[in-house]
């Protein structure tokens, strides 16, 4: 069985290509088939099912969770299995978002030099990205566009 560093690190690990693509390669059939189908969201959906079986089913969480108050959100996080199911779902829709600038900035001719900055930022702290490629896009075409 992984030990729960080792389950961390080839979780994160996972992402990097995708991430790659999108910065590297955004137009590549390559990037689409990988990062704008539902490949990742499905086996990290499949990793936080398992750990959500895990916690539930097996005991591997802290007692005292809930999704009512602060206390019970926090003793999600007491056991590693919690942590490992909280990084996967930050994981995956960063990734999601990430995947849908890509997208959105080709679709709106978004220099992609300007974008990688966005992309990266989406990467390590998830809306932040999004919200400077949404200031991006608002200032590239003097109208607020929110939807796709």
């Amino acid at each position: 069985m992984m030990d729960w560093n080792t389950a961390f690190t080839a979780i994160n690990a996972s992402v990097l290509p995708a991430w790659a693509l999108l910065i590297f390669l955004p137009r590549s059939k390559v990037t689409g088939a990988i990062v704008h189908s539902a490949l990742y969201p499905a086996l990290l959906g499949g990793v936080y099912l398992a750990g959500m079986v895990a916690a539930f089913a097996f005991g591997q969480s802290s007692g005292g969770v809930d999704f009512t108050s602060i206390e019970g959100v926090r003793a999600i996080f007491a056991h590693p299995n919690g942590v490992i199911i909280g990084w996967t779902h930050y994981l995956v829709f960063d990734l999601f978002v990430g995947a849908w600038i890509g997208r959105d900035a080709i679709r709106h001719r978004v220099p992609h030099l300007a974008v990688i900055p966005c992309l990266i930022l989406a990467f390590m702290l998830g809306p932040v990205g999004l919200l400077l490629y949404v200031l991006l896009r608002f200032m590239l075409r003097k109208k607020l566009m929110l939807q796709e």
